[in-house]
Protein backbone atom coordinates (compact mmCIF):
# COMPACT_ATOMS: atom_id res chain seq x y z
CA UNK A 1 0.00 0.00 0.00
CA UNK A 2 1.30 3.39 -1.26
CA UNK A 3 1.85 6.17 1.63
CA UNK A 4 0.06 9.27 0.99
CA UNK A 5 1.97 12.08 1.04
CA UNK A 6 0.53 15.78 2.10
CA UNK A 7 1.37 18.90 0.49
CA UNK A 8 4.10 20.78 1.70
CA UNK A 9 2.85 24.20 2.57
CA UNK A 10 6.07 25.92 3.73
CA UNK A 11 9.24 24.51 4.82
CA UNK A 12 11.23 26.67 7.42
CA UNK A 13 15.12 26.37 7.53
CA UNK A 14 16.75 27.95 10.81
CA UNK A 15 20.44 28.36 11.36
CA UNK A 16 20.32 29.01 14.60
CA UNK A 17 23.02 26.98 16.46
CA UNK A 18 25.78 26.58 14.05
CA UNK A 19 29.45 24.71 14.99
CA UNK A 20 31.23 27.34 13.86
CA UNK A 21 29.27 30.47 14.97
CA UNK A 22 30.10 33.08 12.10
CA UNK A 23 26.28 34.36 11.85
CA UNK A 24 24.89 33.98 15.26
CA UNK A 25 27.20 35.41 18.33
CA UNK A 26 24.88 34.39 21.20
CA UNK A 27 23.69 30.31 20.73
CA UNK A 28 21.39 30.93 23.45
CA UNK A 29 19.34 33.07 21.18
CA UNK A 30 19.80 30.47 18.43
CA UNK A 31 18.45 27.94 20.63
CA UNK A 32 15.40 29.80 22.00
CA UNK A 33 14.58 31.07 18.81
CA UNK A 34 14.53 27.01 17.62
CA UNK A 35 12.59 25.69 20.62
CA UNK A 36 9.67 28.49 19.47
CA UNK A 37 9.21 27.82 16.36
CA UNK A 38 9.06 24.14 17.41
CA UNK A 39 6.80 25.18 19.97
CA UNK A 40 4.50 27.49 17.32
CA UNK A 41 4.70 24.83 14.65
CA UNK A 42 2.59 22.28 17.18
CA UNK A 43 0.55 24.76 18.84
CA UNK A 44 -1.06 26.34 16.11
CA UNK A 45 -1.48 22.95 13.90
CA UNK A 46 0.82 23.52 11.37
CA UNK A 47 2.20 20.03 11.06
CA UNK A 48 -1.40 18.36 10.84
CA UNK A 49 -1.80 16.35 7.87
CA UNK A 50 -5.40 17.09 7.21
CA UNK A 51 -4.42 20.88 7.10
CA UNK A 52 -6.14 22.17 3.94
CA UNK A 53 -3.06 24.75 2.97
CA UNK A 54 -0.64 21.70 3.40
CA UNK A 55 1.99 21.14 6.43
CA UNK A 56 5.17 23.40 7.34
CA UNK A 57 8.11 21.81 8.14
CA UNK A 58 10.43 22.97 10.31
CA UNK A 59 14.57 21.87 10.23
CA UNK A 60 17.31 23.03 12.58
CA UNK A 61 20.29 23.82 10.30
CA UNK A 62 23.78 23.93 11.01
CA UNK A 63 24.61 26.71 8.25
CA UNK A 64 23.02 28.02 5.71
CA UNK A 65 26.09 29.94 4.34
CA UNK A 66 24.75 33.12 5.06
CA UNK A 67 26.88 34.76 7.53
CA UNK A 68 24.86 37.76 8.59
CA UNK A 69 23.03 38.90 11.38
CA UNK A 70 21.99 35.09 12.92
CA UNK A 71 19.86 33.75 14.00
CA UNK A 72 18.68 33.10 10.20
CA UNK A 73 15.26 31.77 8.72
CA UNK A 74 15.08 30.71 4.96
CA UNK A 75 11.32 30.47 4.54
CA UNK A 76 10.94 28.20 0.85
CA UNK A 77 9.37 27.72 -1.60
CA UNK A 78 9.44 31.63 -1.33
CA UNK A 79 12.88 31.95 -0.70
CA UNK A 80 13.22 34.36 2.16
CA UNK A 81 15.74 34.81 4.39
CA UNK A 82 15.14 36.57 7.54
CA UNK A 83 18.06 37.72 9.93
CA UNK A 84 17.88 38.19 13.50
CA UNK A 85 15.31 36.13 14.33
CA UNK A 86 14.88 36.10 18.00
CA UNK A 87 11.91 34.31 19.73
CA UNK A 88 9.85 37.27 19.39
CA UNK A 89 10.37 37.44 15.91
CA UNK A 90 9.89 34.01 15.41
CA UNK A 91 6.15 34.57 16.35
CA UNK A 92 5.67 37.04 14.09
CA UNK A 93 6.97 35.41 11.13
CA UNK A 94 4.90 32.17 11.93
CA UNK A 95 1.89 34.21 12.41
CA UNK A 96 1.87 36.92 9.69
CA UNK A 97 4.37 35.51 6.93
CA UNK A 98 3.78 31.65 7.40
CA UNK A 99 0.11 31.42 8.56
CA UNK A 100 -1.13 34.87 7.16
CA UNK A 101 0.79 35.34 3.38
CA UNK A 102 2.35 38.43 4.47
CA UNK A 103 6.26 38.72 4.67
CA UNK A 104 7.36 40.93 7.22
CA UNK A 105 9.96 43.22 4.70
CA UNK A 106 12.15 45.41 7.51
CA UNK A 107 13.26 41.62 8.57
CA UNK A 108 14.39 40.15 5.36
CA UNK A 109 17.99 40.16 4.27
CA UNK A 110 17.20 38.50 0.49
CA UNK A 111 14.78 36.68 -1.67
CA UNK A 112 16.03 33.87 -3.54
CA UNK A 113 13.35 32.06 -4.82
CA UNK A 114 13.17 28.80 -6.65
CA UNK A 115 14.05 29.40 -10.59
CA UNK A 116 11.42 27.30 -12.87
CA UNK A 117 12.46 24.37 -13.91
CA UNK A 118 12.59 24.01 -18.05
CA UNK A 119 10.04 21.98 -19.64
Amino acid sequence: MAVVQPRIAHHLLLCATPSKALCCPDPAVGAASWETLKRLVRELGLEDPARPEGIVLRTKADCLRICAEGPVLLVWPEGIVYVGVSPERIERIVREHVVGGSPIEAWILRRMPFQPQPT
